[in-house]
């Protein structure tokens, strides 16, 4: 069976060009569930540079549709055995003005659009530069 992945290395995801936010802002809760946004947020803000865009991204999976640790292992790979949508894809940085390092490990953190460290990443040359998804297709 195949594997994909969504992981990134040495790579700067920037905000969407047609992202309304001004800076980085925390996702809230709809109604009683978190949103995908707001989990992926908390993973992410709580352990910079401990997860992979993939950890992030199953995790979210696994808590969304409530899975035992047990079943982690087998479900990991159901779940990449097929592409899934990688971090340009993510509200994070589509809506909710956050960037996405992911550094030579593949480890990720997340910056506001207005803070210093957003700027340094998007003017690295060393760094890959990828912008996120447009939200409209205009």
């Amino acid at each position: 069976m195949k594997v994909h992945t969504t992981n990134y290395f040495n790579t700067f995801i920037q905000v969407a060009e047609d992202t309304k936010a001004g800076c980085g802002i925390k996702p809230t809760s709809k109604g009683d569930k978190k949103t995908i946004a707001e989990m992926q947020y908390d993973l992410i803000a709580r352990h910079p540079y401990r997860y992979t865009s993939d950890d992030v991204l199953f995790q979210v999976f696994a808590a969304r549709n409530d899975l035992y640790e047990a079943e982690y292992t087998q479900e990991r790979e159901q779940f990449f055995s097929k592409g899934q949508a990688c971090f340009r894809a993510s509200p994070l940085t589509k809506t909710y003005g956050f960037g996405v390092h992911c550094d030579s490990e593949g480890k990720i953190a997340i910056y506001g659009v207005e803070t210093a460290e957003y700027e340094k990443f998007a003017a690295d040359p060393n760094l890959k530069k990828v912008k996120a998804m447009k939200s409209s297709r205009k």
